[in-house]
């Protein structure tokens, strides 16, 4: 695969080729990157004037991503705001000894319990580990029914941070990475990037026999895609 930039119009549009039959043209918030998957047979002349054809577009979707209200940088104190299953909870941090940890509190509070002297790092860290807790607990319940429903088996499925993509899947390993920031979102969320990318074990490309067998297995999958993308935590997208 083979990625370089090219300018466009004042835009720098990240260009990476595949062994695809169509062009798909992505703009990723938080800052409207441009994102173009090309055909390994498309030279650079083609990819711009695909892009300069659809300028209006990107222009719409990079003054939307602006107005999106987005989360701040945590500094993981009380008061503060964080999601957690697609609803937002009030932190407050209790400092005292023993183990650390995370406690969802009358729907509305999460305890974050730090030993005395955590630093931002540490409160951030003990947060994360319960983040990513939560979704492996999640992911123990839905994927043996999913592998099931679609027919097929991933050796791993994993969860990480990552900054542009909500899953990942390796299909020659049939390894599968979820997003860590998939814990703010609604269950409903996960479970859809999960779908997502246990079909990709069938089909690589987002082509028709991909979107086919989403509508099969997942029919509200694209309700569920732009929900997904939708402020304040929406900063990935799907390349179709």
């Amino acid at each position: 695969m083979e990625g370089h930039q090219i300018a466009v119009a004042g835009l720098v549009v990240d260009v990476v080729r595949k062994d695809i039959k169509h062009l798909h043209l992505a703009v990723y918030p938080p800052a409207g990157r441009v994102r173009v998957a090309a055909p390994l047979r498309l030279d650079d002349e083609a990819v711009r004037l695909a892009v300069v054809s659809r300028l209006g577009w990107i222009r719409q979707q990079q003054a939307k991503f602006a107005e999106q209200e987005r989360e701040t940088e945590r500094e993981y104190l009380s008061g503060e705001s964080h999601y957690f299953q697609g609803a937002r909870y009030r932190l407050n941090v209790i400092y005292q000894a023993g183990r650390p940890g995370v406690a969802v509190r009358n729907n509305r509070m999460l305890d974050l319990i730090v030993r005395p002297g955590s630093d931002r790092a540490q409160r951030e860290r003990v947060m994360l580990e319960w983040y990513r807790q939560q979704l492996k607990d999640e992911l123990a319940r839905l994927v043996p029914r999913w592998e099931q429903a679609i027919g097929v088996t991933a050796t791993q499925v994993g969860v990480k941070q990552m900054k542009t993509k909500w899953g990942t899947c390796n299909t020659r390993a049939r390894r599968l990475w979820l997003n860590l920031e998939l814990a703010k979102k609604p269950a409903r969320c996960l479970e859809f990037v999960l779908v997502h990318e246990l079909v990709h074990l069938l089909e690589r490309h987002h082509n028709a026999q991909f979107q086919g067998l989403m509508d099969r297995h997942l029919p509200q999958w694209r309700l569920l895609r732009d929900e997904l993308n939708r402020e304040p935590l929406g900063h990935a997208t799907w390349d179709y």
